[in-house]
């Protein structure tokens, strides 16, 4: 260390052994209070990532933890629709997330839209920035448990989710086919690459259960989720099935009225 060291390494060139590494954490609004960060994610869209990610925040909010959902992806929201949320409001101190019904807090750029149907037509780095802005400009209160549903791949706004908000541990959503396990070992070594801890599996789509004799019928072939779950020594959350009643309820913004099934535990061992 020089002798002339301030101790502020952001103002200084010298590379020494007393270098500190520079935190790229984004701070948190000053009246925000979020305790616990989860990020949903899969390596590929149409798993039903978003849908999971609301029957946890669901499953958490009938725990009796106050629950929010930050809607990272941009291009594709759809959790307010689920929710049956349409605006949030804002005003010089900051922006207001928006609530269902039951009391979730909610941020999404849909919510900003004059139409939910509008596209998005950003560049990445701008994306990334907006995602980054839900942390920042968006009051959230007092929030024990937050989910962020963030979109598929390994892109600019998992990168900037990683880097910026103090994510406590990742949930990897996936489906049955044999395909979707090397897009699984993406996501696992991206949050292994960025020191963030994975709480475990969940497999959606595992299977239908026939509602006239009851048997179980694995429509997208065997499940190949315990041999990922081996491979990198994880715990399996759920396997989720197919229900139709999941996306009408999602369609009617009734998604606070599911059935969760196996999530009701898995909310209690990630929760410890």
């Amino acid at each position: 260390m020089s002798e002339k060291c301030s101790g502020n390494c952001s103002s200084c060139g010298e590379s020494c052994g007393e270098r500190k590494a520079e935190s790229l954490l984004a701070e948190l609004h000053a009246r925000s209070s979020v305790k616990k960060v989860f990020a949903v994610v899969s390596g590929k869209g149409g798993v039903g990532k978003s849908t999971v990610t609301s029957m946890l925040a669901t499953a958490m909010h009938r725990s009796g933890k106050r629950t929010a959902i930050l809607d990272a992806d941009i291009t594709g929201p759809s959790i307010p629709k689920a929710f049956g949320v349409s605006v949030c409001e804002a005003d010089d101190e900051g922006i207001y997330p928006a609530r269902s019904k039951g009391g979730i807090q909610i941020m999404s750029i849909n919510l900003m839209l004059e139409n939910d149907s509008d596209p998005v037509l950003w560049r990445g780095p701008i994306i990334a920035g907006a995602v980054k802005q839900f942390w920042t400009d968006v009051i959230w209160d007092d929030v024990e448990y937050m989910f962020v549903d963030m979109p598929p791949g390994t892109g600019d706004v998992p990168l900037t989710v990683f880097q910026s908000l103090p994510i406590d541990g990742v949930i990897i959503v996936t489906s049955p086919q044999e395909l979707v396990g090397m897009i699984v070992s993406k996501a696992v070594k991206m949050a292994n690459a960025m020191n963030i801890p994975i709480l475990g599996l969940v497999e959606n789509y595992s299977y239908f259960r026939c509602p006239d004799c009851g048997q179980k019928h694995e429509l997208f072939g065997a499940s190949h989720l315990d041999k990922i779950a081996a491979e990198y020594a994880l715990p399996i959350l759920a396997r989720l099935p197919i229900d139709p009643s999941v996306a009408d309820k999602c369609d009617k913004g009734l998604a606070e009225e599911l059935e969760l099934g196996e999530l009701s535990a898995a909310i209690e061992a990630i929760s410890r």
